[in-house]
């Protein structure tokens, strides 16, 4: 498949905005959706809308085997080894926060947590926010010269009293894909669980949840061409056996009275409530598609190249500063490269800069990504960011970098 082919599955690329054709460049942020998840959606709600588990009749019948059925999809898409090991959540934020209240219940003061400097803002906060509930240490992984975080340095952090080691799989604002099964191995020699925020690294990267051996791995359905609304929490299940529920009510009950409440077996011990099953339904087209662009070689191809040709574009456009280099002395390699591109241009605010961009079509992303220690780490106060999927071509860049120019010019 080409690039132009894929485009095919989803109509909005062919919009215009301000009368120029859409350039959608943020796709680290939502990624756009194809015709196949928009249809599911509205069949889930137009023929089959009913709560599940609850009910014996066809509607709740068919709503409950859509949303199983989406279960056994991710369960697919990460390899995990059984079906309750998949937890649906709103997304990636509530699956770590799911962790961090849960598995947090049972650690005790002075136990040690480690967090990686480069993470998004819901894989930082809620663990400062454990510590503080719990009395336990934080500890910072921090970023090595190539901007990945260093399995040395992560080795120098660990200790006895280790409990949890947080980092993600791939950088929302650098988009380099760190070593992820070097650290989950060594935070393993300690004793220590891991959780991988797969936000940015699902959408990129074929994924083995059991390959790696992480203990928790989250992504977002709304990244990788699924709904808003849905996310998915790979979690081993002999840990989600031990860790208590999250939120108490409908559904994740065993059997309950006035005095005494016993909790369902995985995975409904964690889905309390009346979940997004309309939205959780169209999660299998979102994979099955995003399997198949990952699978696809000539596209990928295609897609390296261009993602080739716009960091080299950037870097040359004067007083241009791309933070999360690739492919150069001390830098990572480019495999190791995400096309996500944050950068500063002298002279120029990012803010002012997006806002002509978008007048020219370009959808970007400027400000602190929910990453603002990365941003001090660098000295920022916030970049832009361009982002790209295997539907972005190279056309699409190079107009791209004519609309950056011109804008740079009207601003110095």
């Amino acid at each position: 498949m080409k690039a132009e082919e894929l485009r095919k599955y989803f109509p909005i690329l062919e919009r215009e905005v301000y009368g120029k054709p859409l350039l959608y460049f943020d796709n680290a942020a939502t990624s756009q959706r194809p015709q196949a998840v928009v249809d599911m959606m509205n069949e889930a709600n137009l023929l089959h809308n009913a709560n599940i588990h609850r009910a014996v009749h066809t509607l709740s019948a068919e709503a409950t085997a859509a949303y199983e059925n989406a279960r056994d999809a991710a369960k697919a898409f990460l390899n995990a080894g059984h079906r309750e090991e998949i937890i649906f959540t709103a997304g990636t934020t509530s699956a770590i926060n799911l962790v961090a209240y849960s598995y947090g219940m049972l650690l005790k003061a002075g136990d040690e947590i480690i967090v990686g400097e480069a993470e998004h803002h819901s894989n930082l906060v809620p663990w400062q926010q454990l510590a503080k509930r719990q009395g336990c240490v934080l500890k910072f992984l921090r970023l090595g010269s190539d901007n990945a975080y260093s399995p040395e340095s992560l080795k120098e952090l660990l200790s006895e009293r280790t409990k949890l080691v947080a980092f993600n799989h791939a950088s929302n604002v650098i988009g380099i894909i760190n070593p992820v099964k070097e650290l989950i191995d060594l935070a393993h020699s300690k004793g220590a669980v891991v959780l991988v925020d797969g936000a940015q690294g699902a959408v990129h990267c074929k994924v083995d949840v059991q390959a790696l051996d992480c203990d928790f791995y989250a992504f977002s359905a709304h990244k990788l061409f699924g709904p808003t609304g849905v996310g998915v929490l790979y979690g081993k299940r002999e840990i989600l056996e031990q860790m208590p529920p999250f939120l108490c009510g409908g559904e994740m009950v065993g059997t309950v009275t006035l005095e005494k409440t016993t909790f369902a077996p995985l995975p409904m011990k964690f889905e309390a409530g009346t979940q997004n099953f309309i939205n959780a339904a169209a999660l299998p087209p979102a994979l099955d598609i995003m399997s198949k662009v990952l699978d696809d070689k000539e596209l990928n191809a295609e897609f390296e190249a261009t993602k080739e040709y716009l960091l080299a574009a950037l870097k040359g456009i004067d007083g241009l500063h791309i933070y999360g280099d690739a492919g150069v002395e001390g830098a990572v390699g480019l495999d190791r490269k995400l096309p996500v591109f944050s950068f500063c241009i002298d002279g120029v605010h990012h803010e002012d800069l997006a806002i002509l961009l978008d007048k020219m079509g370009v959808a970007s992303r400027s400000g602190q990504m929910c990453a603002e220690p990365l941003m001090s780490h660098f000295g920022q106060t916030g970049m832009l960011r361009v982002s790209l999927l295997q539907y972005n071509t190279i056309q699409e860049a190079q107009s791209f970098i004519k609309c950056l120019e011109r804008a740079v010019s009207m601003l110095k």
